[in-house]
């Protein structure tokens, strides 16, 4: 049978199960990622498993997110994280270095392989010719154990690209095309994969744009073939040796199918505050803004500063425009440098910013209340910017540039200037001084690991009762994003190394009583929340199952989750359940008790079983979509908990 490349990765990986969507599978994992948001809680992790050395091919810790230092809490994670890596065998991305994902790309990145990182955007090394997934943090660390990822094998859905962009349309404007076709849920189950004669215009960087922001449509990852263009791409950063030509079969076909003709494109927009929110820009030109920004994992490469670049030359940004730079890798950043597009950007007016995340996770550039901001960063979720009433639009940086100059948004067709015809450097400055390598293993036994005050141990979990009675402390709508479960941003992400003090931010979007009353919860025996569709969409930060689950949350119901963090409630013993018949979810208020008796026996004889609400005659049936793997974790209260019993009785992890 043909296959595809989705097919071939998967196969070449598989452990167990059977490749039928739906059905879990285990794969091998070649590669890790994590960042300095998540990454002290895969250390943390690690150490509580009592690992001893990393057992993948090559797995990196990045400092990119947190690198504000407005005391001492990011400097001191940043040497534990360094200890850590040294401790453990991992590559250590210095701060300033650059964001993980164009970084990995860079230097790490291999086509054939699978990568898992515990950053939902790591499905951006897609466009090498990888499946790469993000995952929560517990899946990471048992990655980097050795052990496989259990996912629900995805069926594959093929976008077959056809034409050419027009001038003044890039790569970011056919994910927004797909994101308007499909919205946030269309790449739920999915593994998107891209073919197609449109794919030769499309240079190795451009796809990462595209594959970074399958992230927001909901996918389990995409897929780009293995080509000439993935092979310019690693002969340019000195790893052509690492090339392999991954395509799919003649006569492959696909689960689903959709046809983009780049052609027929033109400038689109995701307005407020979701990126499915997605319009033509000439339907909101006009529009003054506060704020445009360059950078982030989904605009990240050479071009997306240099076409910026070129489009401000010789003129002055508006007044009263805010004109942010995040360069994306100190190794790109040099070559802008030399290129002369710094000094050009600098020059319009920009502010330029250290290579990092910065405001994409609110770290910085966070935009003045009740004004709108430009953004070429992949998500708008409420909140995400730092500011908590924003108004936050995602383009292409040929909209951000032309706009940063009219001060309103603009459709960049409209400027009185030829569209700028970009060439990449020749001999693209290839760095890796602040990418350390591992360190043998007989040196690294020997590191301790350095633990500031701002770090605190995983509390201890109890395993799931058999009967329990929770009041439902929240209802929420559709499409509830995990940065408003949990922030991020330069007053939350700080404590991700401290349980009990990040806590204190759950839900504050939502509701700010929520904290108190999870606290009140907890020794009534916990309390339950109620969704809508896409529940936990967004960011894979496991801090957004863990605080709630440290307040006493032990059952999310809700119409449908988001994969990852479906999977990280799962790890941490919080049962995710859904509404079987989904007009259920209107008899049910905030304030209801939610009766759950015989609990342990139901979840592990069927998928199907009733609660009752308490003093109000209602019964509503339920259903969870756990395996049996799965249902032993449930059971025990949490992945660590089952982790530490096997490792006390001498048995392998999982």
């Amino acid at each position: 049978m043909p296959q595809n490349i989705t097919e071939k990765l998967i196969k070449s990986h598989l452990v167990s199960g059977e490749m039928v969507p739906g059905k879990e599978i285990g794969l091998k994992i070649d590669q890790t990622l994590t960042q300095d948001a998540t990454g002290t809680m895969v250390m943390l992790e690690l150490e509580a498993m009592g690992v001893e050395r990393a057992q993948t091919e090559a797995s990196a810790q990045y400092v990119d997110h947190n690198i504000i230092q407005v005391d001492n809490k990011n400097a001191d994670d940043h040497l534990f994280l360094q200890s850590a890596t040294r401790r453990f065998g991992l590559y250590y991305s210095r701060p300033g270095n650059g964001v993980s994902h164009p970084v990995h790309m860079q230097r790490l990145a291999k086509p054939g392989k699978t990568l898992l990182g515990s950053d939902s955007h790591t499905c951006a090394n897609g466009c090498m010719g990888m499946l790469a997934m993000g995952a929560g943090g517990m899946d990471v660390a048992l990655a980097i154990a050795g052990e496989p990822i259990y996912i629900k094998m995805p069926k594959v859905w093929g976008i077959k690209l056809t034409g050419e962009l027009p001038d003044w349309v890039s790569a970011k404007d056919i994910i927004l095309e797909l994101l308007r076709r499909y919205d946030v849920k269309g790449g739920v189950g999915k593994v998107i994969e891209y073919y197609g004669p449109g794919l030769k215009h499309l240079s190795a960087m451009d796809r990462h744009v595209i594959a970074n922001m399958g992230a927001e449509l909901g996918a389990t990852g995409t897929v780009f073939p293995s080509d000439e263009e993935v092979r310019k791409f690693l002969k340019e950063q000195g790893r052509e040796d690492d090339w392999i030509e991954l395509t799919a079969d003649r006569g492959a076909s696909y689960d689903l199918e959709e046809e983009i003709n780049l052609s027929e494109l033109e400038p689109l927009i995701a307005k407020p505050s979701s990126p499915g929110n997605v319009v033509p820009v000439s339907e909101v030109a006009g529009t003054p803004i506060y704020q445009s920004y360059i950078g982030s994992s989904a605009n990240p490469g050479y071009r997306d500063f240099a076409v910026a670049a070129e489009i401000v030359k010789g003129k002055t940004v508006a007044g009263g425009v805010s004109f942010d730079i995040n360069p994306t890798s100190r190794q790109m950043l040099t070559d802008l440098v030399k290129d002369g597009h710094i000094a050009s950007l600098l020059q319009a007016g920009a502010r330029l910013h250290q290579a990092g995340c910065n405001g994409c996770i609110g770290m910085g550039q966070a935009p003045a209340t009740g004004r709108n901001s430009l953004r070429t960063t992949p998500r708008n979720f409420p909140g995400r910017s730092g500011t908590q009433e924003d108004s936050v639009f995602l383009c292409s940086p040929e909209i951000a540039a032309a706009s940063a100059l009219k001060g309103e948004i603009t459709d960049p067709r409209t400027l009185d200037m030829p569209y700028p015809k970009i060439k990449e450097p020749e001999n693209p400055t290839v760095d890796t001084s602040l990418l350390d390598e591992p360190l043998p293993y007989e040196e690294a036994r020997n590191v301790e690991l350095y633990k500031g005050p701002n770090i605190a141990s995983i509390p201890p979990m109890d395993a799931l009762p058999d009967e329990m009675e929770l009041p439902i402390l929240l209802k929420m709508g559709d499409n509830i994003s995990t940065d408003e479960i949990l922030a991020g941003g330069a007053r939350v992400l700080p404590y991700r190394s401290n349980l009990p003090e990040i806590s204190k931010f759950a839900f504050e979007i939502i509701d700010k009583t929520y904290y108190a009353r999870g606290m009140e919860s907890v020794v009534e025996g916990g309390h339950a929340i109620v969704g809508g569709f896409n529940y936990g969409q967004g960011s894979s930060r496991e801090h957004a199952a863990l605080a709630p689950r440290f307040l006493g949350l032990r059952v999310a119901l809700v119409k449908d989750f988001a994969r990852i963090h479906w999977q990280n409630l799962v790890n941490f013993g919080v049962l995710p359940l859904t509404f079987v018949n989904e007009e259920d979810y209107d008899q049910i208020e905030q304030g209801d008790i939610l009766q759950l008796g015989d609990l342990r026996n139901k979840v592990q004889q069927g998928n199907e079983f009733t609660i009752n609400v308490k003093g109000k005659n209602i019964s509503i049936q339920v259903s969870h979509a756990l395996s049996e793997r799965q249902v032993e974790v449930m059971l025990k209260g949490g992945l660590i908990n089952l982790v530490k019993e096997r490792l006390n009785r001498g048995q392998t992890l999982l």
